[in-house]
């Protein structure tokens, strides 16, 4: 810690980072958004502290706020689409607070140019985490939706209807797939039309397989036949595709090696520098060459990221 900084800029530092703290354990430990302690047990006293009460205001006046001006960083579609049951305002404060946090921390630790780059680089890392959620959450789905398939056209043939056979598919699946087939069933039961709850599936999960499913039973629905042939046929063509995936992804993984290791290598080389020698970590961050050069660097390893994500995903 700096010897001259002032007694009553450490207190303050200390005081929001306890602060940032408490709201980041109140969001965690809070939950998602359900019924109402008061619907539930309308005897039961509710007693909340302080904190409580202005964490609560504060997701409030988020929450109204992203409605009205939604944003397409954190929004509830992309939330729901990391299966994250959470609203926008819940993950905006967590960001905000621990934003916070890293600002004051690197400050404290390493003067005003660390505390610039926690201060960008925190909620560049609550939006990249929130996006390999997502990622992730459409590859377990795209693996699933093969066998899915195959349940569905299942069940049709055991005599059961379409909807049913979409209710047992959900009970036999994992999440991400049980989650969204069951909102599919309870939509459908408070009176959406089937089609477009599926539709709206293959749109959350960006899933081109489902979507061909969804098209089907819309045609089946206008023109009759038998849906379990028509769904057996859809499958053999996402088996093939699937199988098409298989042969590109095997031979563009080592480009993808490749360009992780371009885009880690100056990253890592950096930050060995930085912690290794202290003439490196003073120019980089308390002077304003430091500051252009990391600018610099930032922006030529994005565009340089950019170009190599282009080369290693090719269109099929």
């Amino acid at each position: 810690m700096n010897a001259e900084m002032p007694v009553t800029m450490f207190a303050a530092g200390l005081f929001l980072i306890y602060v940032a703290l408490a709201l980041i354990i109140g969001l965690v430990f809070k939950g998602g958004p359900g019924i109402p302690l008061s619907r539930r047990r309308p005897d039961t006293v509710q007693h909340s502290s302080r904190l409580s009460w202005v964490t609560a205001q504060a997701i409030g006046v988020l929450n109204r706020g992203l409605k009205k001006r939604p944003t397409g960083l954190y929004n509830r579609a992309k939330l729901e689409q990391g299966g994250l049951n959470k609203d926008p305002g819940d993950y905006l404060l967590m960001a905000g607070a621990s934003t916070l946090s890293a600002t004051v921390l690197a400050f404290l630790g390493g003067g005003m140019g660390l505390s610039l780059l926690a201060f960008v680089m925190t909620p560049l890392s609550f939006y990249m985490l929130l996006t390999l959620l997502i990622v992730r959450r459409r590859r377990k789905f795209d693996a699933q939706v093969p066998d899915t398939l195959q349940m569905f056209s299942g069940g049709l043939r055991a005599g059961h209807s379409l909807l049913r056979a979409i209710d047992a598919a959900a009970q036999e699946n994992e999440a991400p797939m049980s989650e969204e087939l069951n909102r599919v069933v309870n939509e459908t039961r408070i009176g959406r039309d089937l089609g477009d709850s599926l539709n709206q599936v293959a749109f959350r999960t960006n899933n081109d397989d489902f979507q061909s499913i969804a098209r089907a039973i819309d045609i089946h629905r206008e023109v009759g036949g038998d849906l379990a042939e028509v769904l057996d046929h859809v499958g053999e063509t996402i088996r093939d595709r699937n199988q098409v995936r298989g042969q590109v992804r095997a031979l563009s993984a080592e480009g993808r090696v490749s360009a992780i290791v371009l885009m880690a290598l100056p990253i890592v080389m950096f930050l060995v520098l930085v912690f290794s020698n202290e003439l490196y970590r003073r120019v980089f961050t308390t002077t304003l060459p430091g500051y252009l050069m990391l600018g610099g660097a930032a922006l030529f390893l994005t565009l340089g990221g950019l170009w190599l994500s282009r080369l290693v995903k090719p269109k099929y």
